[in-house]
């Protein structure tokens, strides 16, 4: 933060008195009438638009804008919401409405690393690789932050360090990771969201990381976060996390030393009541006056930087004529387009409206707004469901048929029912119809935040990768019918489609498709529109990850793999074809040259993966000394670069990487970084180089070396 903003800052705090000025670094800020200061509450949400409060442009679930692969659009996504967080906030603090949910003050991105399919809050992050997930964090803080001389909104990078579950555990569990797997899996995204995007919050996690609770862990806020990178924005606890010092952790015997913990670790704002105790712990001697007034004048910067103290910020005037606007929906479409990934399809699609007379659409997940909105979610005023946009999609005179088929997870749809009792009616109608879509999946009451869920059956974790009972008995009773059927699957994780796969035509993952993911569907599976997405998380089979309590990254996500997934990280089909060629390597970065070679224009997503293991290093060491190098400890390869390109039939385009200061670090068992001398491979396509991509596909990754 710059010098204007700390001086305005301690100014205002030292106008304060210490009981003011304890007040302040509370998430819900009393006024202070006599300096003229209004109430303020830090607590707002941006997840993939602005959240809970009211009207607002719903865009895709964050995994699912992860799968677009796509840095520019989530800094553009990034703009609308800080865009309509402005405008509501500008707006009710007119009628004096300071409630949550209306601040500039955003708790949003989750860059935690999606390491387990089951973790429910994994709908909320970018996928399960810390480059694709830091640089998409990123350039969405970049979005909501702006580039103006006050911040549009502040952006706060989530949850600080190691947390992705298990929810129903999270406020007395402790997650061990080895300083391997911080330094190179859950630390890359927050250290790129603080040295490349100047995110001015982080928020704390529930659990404990190797012992500390992490809202005041010495080793990861005090040493890495405030020392060793510099922050010096605000942090921020997760709700209520601090009360679980004393009462979960047994960190702290009470909610005064609770208060010292975290103060002295520097944790500013406390999101929860811990700090309403701040001023008896003062009057105990556990706390200083210079630590509460530190603490206030780190918020109160925060705030000056949004412009609250000024009369000349740049973003006062926006009104709620900016709130919901057409262009924003055409961009919450467009997101709901390239982020739908086709997983199979045997020639059925695109469906020709012409050919189709009668269609079936099928599923619990067909005329359902929640499964459009995920969680941590607005409410929209344009909402699309699968089966209108079907209904949009298909032409005049098309009769489209309709059944539930099943409850979302419940035995039956009427409660006085046999259970089962909608199976006989998805078979009718799949056998009246030309072709049957079949919408199944999950939605925020069964996967999401613990807490936050009408129906978790396990704090909001799956307890299973495969769809739940009766939609599984749902899909056999349809594709027995002998009708052509494309799946449709709305879930904010990986699932096991290994049956679906068998036997559907098709099938696309639409993930929590945003206010207009029912057209964008449709769109796609008529051929108005053409898949592009890539998938951010691989999709395992069910039984082959370990132990979700285990932080250790052996067995988890594409780098550590060892079986074969159903569909890899960075899979995803398209209606056309693409070539690469003329791939060129130097020290700074690639080329590589993608030509459309099939029939329609189309986007495609290159991507880059390094072996960052030289070969003439897995055996040999480094330097000789291979006491902190382990060659069977690193990852097969790792994703560094990927561009979306649009390309006309026949066009072609080079495609440029840039590496970075990382791209060709090795991180040792001490969590150390090296740049390891030799040579190292490189490989470039629409895919992973893996043997599984290659057989889904029929194509393989372009290769090259350079030696450093």
């Amino acid at each position: 933060m710059n010098k204007e903003f700390k001086d305005t800052a301690k100014k205002l705090v030292d106008s304060m008195t210490l009981e003011e000025a304890a007040s302040q670094i509370k998430y819900d800020s009393p006024a202070i009438d006599r300096l003229g200061i209004p109430a303020y509450n830090w607590w707002n949400e941006g997840l993939h638009g602005l959240a809970r409060a009211g009207t607002a442009t719903v865009f895709p679930q964050a995994i699912a804008l992860a799968a677009m692969f796509d840095k520019d659009m989530l800094e553009k996504i990034g703009d609308v919401i800080a865009t309509e967080a402005r405008a509501k906030y500008n707006e009710s603090k007119k009628l004096g409405d300071r409630d949550l949910y209306k601040g500039i003050t955003m708790w949003s991105p989750n860059v935690n690393l999606f390491r387990d399919a089951r973790w429910g809050r994994g709908q909320e992050t970018y996928g399960e690789d810390p480059y694709l997930t830091a640089r998409l964090g990123v350039a969405f803080i970049r979005g909501l932050q702006g580039s103006g001389k006050y911040l549009k909104v502040s952006a706060c990078a989530k949850h600080f360090a190691v947390h992705s579950g298990p929810e129903a555990l999270r406020h007395g569990f402790d997650a061990k990771a080895s300083k391997k797997d911080l330094e190179e899996t859950y630390l890359p995204a927050f250290y790129a969201a603080v040295k490349d995007a100047d995110v001015s919050g982080v928020m704390g996690a529930y659990n404990r990381v190797n012992g500390e609770a992490a809202c005041a862990s010495q080793e990861l806020v005090v040493k890495t976060l405030r020392k060793d990178w510099e922050f010096d924005g605000y942090f921020v606890s997760d709700f209520l996390a601090l009360m679980d010092f004393h009462e979960n952790h047994h960190v702290t015997k009470d909610v005064f030393e609770t208060c010292a913990m975290a103060l002295k670790a520097t944790c500013d704002v406390n999101a929860g009541f811990a700090y309403r105790s701040m001023m008896e712990a003062y009057e105990k001697g556990m706390v200083t006056e210079e630590e509460i007034r530190n603490a206030a004048i780190s918020a109160y910067t925060i705030r000056a930087a949004l412009g609250m103290f000024a009369d000349d910020c740049e973003y006062d005037e926006i009104g709620l004529d900016a709130i919901d606007t057409d262009e924003s929906a055409e961009l919450s479409y467009q997101a709901s387009v390239n982020s739908t990934v086709l997983l199979k399809n045997d020639g059925i699609l695109p469906l020709n409206k012409d050919d189709i007379k009668s269609v079936a659409v099928i599923g619990p997940t067909a005329n359902s707004i929640v499964v459009l909105e995920g969680n941590y979610n607005g409410t929209s005023s344009r909402y699309v469901t699968n089966i209108e946009g079907i209904r949009n999609a298909v032409n005049p005179g098309t009769r489209v048929l309709y059944s539930e088929g099943s409850h979302l997870f419940a035995d039956k749809v009427q409660n006085l029912a046999f259970d089962d009792d909608r199976l006989s009616e998805a078979e009718m109608v799949a056998k009246a119809a030309d072709v049957v879509i079949l919408y199944v999946g999950l939605d925020s009451t069964i996967e999401g935040e613990q807490g936050d869920t009408g129906n978790a059956f396990a704090g909001g974790d799956k307890t299973s990768l495969f769809l739940l009972e009766p939609q599984r008995r749902l899909v056999e009773r349809v594709v027995s019918t002998g009708k052509p059927v494309i799946l449709v699957c709305n879930t904010g994780s990986a699932m096991d489609l290994s049956y679906e796969d068998e036997k559907c035509n098709a099938i696309l993952q639409s993930w929590y498709s945003g206010q207009a993911g029912g057209q964008a569907v449709a769109d796609i599976i008529f051929g108005d529109a053409v898949p592009s997405g890539k998938l951010p998380v691989t999709f395992y089979k069910d039984g082959t990850q370990p132990p979700m309590e285990d932080y250790s990254m052996k067995g988890r996500t594409y780098r550590y793999y060892e079986d074969t997934p159903l569909y890899p990280f960075g899979y995803g089909l398209s209606y056309s074809s693409f070539e690469y060629s003329d791939l060129k390597l130097d020290e700074n970065g690639a080329t590589v040259t993608v030509t459309n070679t099939g029939s329609v224009k189309a986007d495609e997503v290159a991507e880059l993966y390094i072996d960052k293991m030289p070969e003439d290093k897995k055996s040999n060491g480094l330097n000789g000394d291979v006491s902190q190098l382990d060659p069977a400890n690193q990852p097969k390869y790792s994703l560094a670069g990927f561009e979306r390109v649009s390309l006309a039939p026949g066009e072609s385009k080079e495609v440029e990487f840039s590496f970075d200061e990382r791209t060709f670090d090795t991180v040792l068992e001490d969590g150390s970084r090296v740049k390891l001398k030799g040579t190292y491979k490189l490989f470039v396509g629409g895919q992973q180089p893996d043997e599984r991509s290659t057989a889904l596909t029929g194509k393989k990754c372009l290769e090259g070396e350079i030696t450093i």
